[in-house]
């Protein structure tokens, strides 16, 4: 059966009409296979080149775009050398660093092959080179009737196969992606390389400057960029870690603008958006804001609490939790701004009026009111349903990211999935994850201190103590003597027995219980490994609980995407699918904005800004070197003539989320003119709710990337290396 249609998936099922140019043009994360529907809104926005062109994945400027898993980077020389932002290389820097030779705060630069450093263990470069409609392969030989649960085993199994059968080739990860709530689905293959190596980053006062005061901000000042190698096999082919590997060489790489943009300018984004929520249901986006973020928000900041309090700045452990810091810190003020921008604006309002009026467009005709109504009012049910035991779920989750008790539970885990036949193993346990597992492994000590973890732990068994009893796992309970009667001491004295009596802190002892059986474990005397023998099947019957939940939701999901895009359509307003880790392209123009009344934000800052801002004091603390030049006013060949300096940040109307962290910023030649890296203050709510007027990004410009890789850091071998116009 050929499947592949053009390299391409191309949306058969699902007609979509959009808007013109005007309003809303803006707005969308676009699959490359959509671009020639709205070549005219494009070419309107500035776009030079033929929109047909970017729809070929392995083509230019499209073969040049990988994923880092989390972050988006791209190909910017014939070797392998990788652009991207500061904030995705960081956990890099981070393994690197040592309280002595502090990475973070010096910077990092290889000025030749032989002195780049291997990345975080476990660091991969993914590009995509298939996308494949594979819909009737998941859901086909479902029938009606049956339960979530075997709904959701159908529909997984169903992908493993996909997936196994894609990836008999170990070059290549391959994964299907379910789109409009499980409407379609999609398989995605994807080179990976997995040796990846760390060759630039400037010093954290630069590429962090303004640290978390200025995150989300206007103005900016970050000098928010890295650079990565990828290296192959010397058959060029990819390898494990080797130092007689050679670097990539990609078929595109990106060019380099020295010229930049200006006001107005179109500007595009290629990229991995990881995830958006703008068709949920009011009841979900109600219990987001009123909840789950103002909880989450909470637990994060205690996490950050936790962690400053029990080791000082620059020591070593420290310098261990940055990374760890950073990723808490970001999402917290995320949390934060969404709050607000939801309790000031009228996001709810406009969702429950939404589903008034598609309701009554149901109700207006019988077939409508057939094929729609009963679904949508199954869904409500679930959803409601799902909510029931969310002050657990939340709890443990968080309780989960501590390293021991994580640690223990996956290793037991992995001990009883191994039992099973691979493809019925729960996804990272099967023998593709178990690459990554022992990576996962291996990198502990560079990211754990034990004092550390147990404060933490000691802390969410607190707040878990505190919730619902009816909520409660009974075998988690019993193993902490959870009770009313329970002292704080008795717990605390508990935990500095576990931690000082287990031995999965030591990395040989890990790596070796990865291939003990299920009855080892059960004999084991390590107590964070009998705290995951006891509790193993209470928790995993809540998971299998929530597996049929999914299944009973991806059952009447669909029918609300195919109620809400039917009448979306009969309005001639535009469709996209939610961003959900897939390769999406947005694009706009160079625009400031007005975030209230009386006050206008210009597209661009400059040099002189981070002279103004500076402290001497983190996060406000630029390199001395720094700082003499812009007195100096050495602005070299990338002076932005108008602005009188050179220009740092910039704002555009791109529509953006997580995920598109280091995606390159293009000019309407498809040239590097940047790399996006944040958002606005008023448009943190855009992964639910998108405002044409108030949604800016923030990229760093390539002429203060330039002009700091020149000028304060001598990068002249990268520099070299890379094709620079100036015109």
């Amino acid at each position: 059966m050929n499947r592949n249609i053009s390299r391409l998936a191309v949306y058969a099922t699902l007609c979509i009409t959009f808007l013109a140019a005007s309003g809303q043009a803006d707005e969308g994360m676009w699959q490359p296979q959509q671009l020639p529907e709205i070549a005219q809104q494009l070419k309107t926005a500035g776009l030079e080149l033929d929109p047909g062109t970017l729809t070929e994945l392995t083509g230019f400027p499209m073969g040049a775009i990988v994923s880092l898993g989390g972050c988006t980077a791209s190909f910017v020389s014939p070797k392998g050398l990788i652009a991207t932002n500061h904030h995705c290389v960081y956990g890099s820097v981070q393994y690197n660093s040592t309280e002595k030779n502090n990475l973070l705060k010096k910077g990092f630069l290889a000025k030749t092959l032989n002195q780049e450093l291997q990345a975080t263990p476990g660091s991969r470069v993914y590009v995509t080179e298939e996308i494949t409609q594979v819909t009737a392969d998941i859901t086909g030989d479902m029938g009606t009737g049956i339960s979530g649960i075997e709904r959701y085993k159908t529909i997984d199994k169903n992908s493993k196969t996909l997936v196994a059968e894609c990836e008999h080739d170990d070059r290549y990860r391959c994964r299907v992606v379910n789109f409009h709530g499980g409407m379609e689905y999609y398989l995605f293959k994807q080179l990976m390389i997995r040796d990846v190596r760390l060759v630039y980053a400037p010093a954290t006062s630069i590429g962090k400057f303004g640290g978390n005061v200025d995150n989300w901000m206007w103005p900016r000042h970050t000098g928010d960029f890295g650079f990565y190698r990828a290296y192959v096999g010397k058959d060029g082919q990819p390898a494990d870690y080797n130092e007689d590997n050679v670097p990539y060489e990609p078929e595109h790489h990106l060019i380099i603008s020295a010229k930049g943009v200006a006001e107005g300018d179109y500007i595009m984004v290629l990229g991995y958006p990881g995830r958006t929520n703008r068709y949920r249901t009011a009841a979900e986006v109600k219990n987001q804001f009123t909840w789950s973020y103002p909880t989450a928000k909470a637990y994060r900041e205690d996490y950050i609490d936790i962690i400053k309090s029990n080791c000082a700045v620059g020591s070593d452990t420290r310098i261990k939790y940055e990374s760890n810091l950073a990723g808490l810190a970001n999402y917290a003020k995320n949390y934060g701004s969404m709050i607000t921008s939801y309790n000031k604006g009228t996001t709810q309002q406009r969702k429950d009026q939404l589903e008034k009026d598609l309701s009554s467009w149901i109700a207006e005709l019988p077939d409508r009111s057939k094929l729609y109504s009963s679904s949508l009012k199954e869904l409500e049910q679930l959803i409601l349903q799902g909510q029931e035991y969310q002050d657990r779920d939340m709890v443990l989750a968080y309780m989960g990211r501590t390293t021991m008790m994580s640690t223990a539970y996956a290793l037991y885990k992995l001990a009883n999935e191994s039992q099973k036949p691979d493809l019925e193993r729960d996804s990272g346990y099967q023998l593709r994850d178990l690459p990554r597992f022992e990576q996962r492994m291996k990198s502990i000590d560079r990211r754990y201190d034990s004092d550390i973890d147990k404060a933490l732990l000691l802390h969410f068994i607190k707040l878990y103590a505190t919730i619902p009893h009816i909520q409660h796992v009974k075998s988690l309970d019993n193993f902490f003597d959870i009770s009313k009667e329970s002292s704080i001491e008795s717990l605390r004295k508990l935990l500095d027995g576990m931690f000082a009596e287990t031995k999965l802190g030591d990395e040989e002892t890990r790596l070796a219980w990865m291939n003990k059986s299920p009855a080892e474990f059960n004999n084991s005397s390590d107590p964070f490994i009998k705290l995951a023998v006891a509790t193993f099947k209470e928790r995993e019957a809540i998971s299998e609980k929530a597996k049929a939940l999914s299944g009973d939701i991806q059952a009447y999901r669909p029918k609300y995407m195919q109620a809400l895009i039917a009448f979306y359509n009969d309005q001639g307003l535009p469709v996209y699918a939610d961003a959900n880790s897939t390769l999406r392209i947005t694009y706009g123009n160079v625009k400031g904005y007005s975030p209230e009344d009386g006050i206008t934000a210009t597209p661009f800052t400059m040099l002189e800004g981070i002279a103004a801002k500076q402290t001497g004091e983190y996060p406000f603390a630029s390199p001395q070197k720094l700082l003499e030049l812009i007195e100096k006013q050495q602005y070299g060949k990338y002076l932005k003539k108008d602005l009188g300096s050179v220009p740092v940040n910039y704002l555009g109307t791109l529509d953006i989320t997580g995920g598109n962290s280091g995606s390159p910023t293009l000019n309407a030649r498809a040239e590097f003119v940047g790399l996006v890296f944040d958002g606005v203050y008023e448009s943190i709510i855009g992964d639910w709710d998108y405002d044409n007027d108030l949604n800016r990004s923030i990229s760093v410009d390539s002429r203060y990337m330039l002009w700091v890789m020149e000028y304060v850091d001598g990068a002249d071998n990268v520099l070299d290396e890379m094709e620079i116009v100036y015109q």
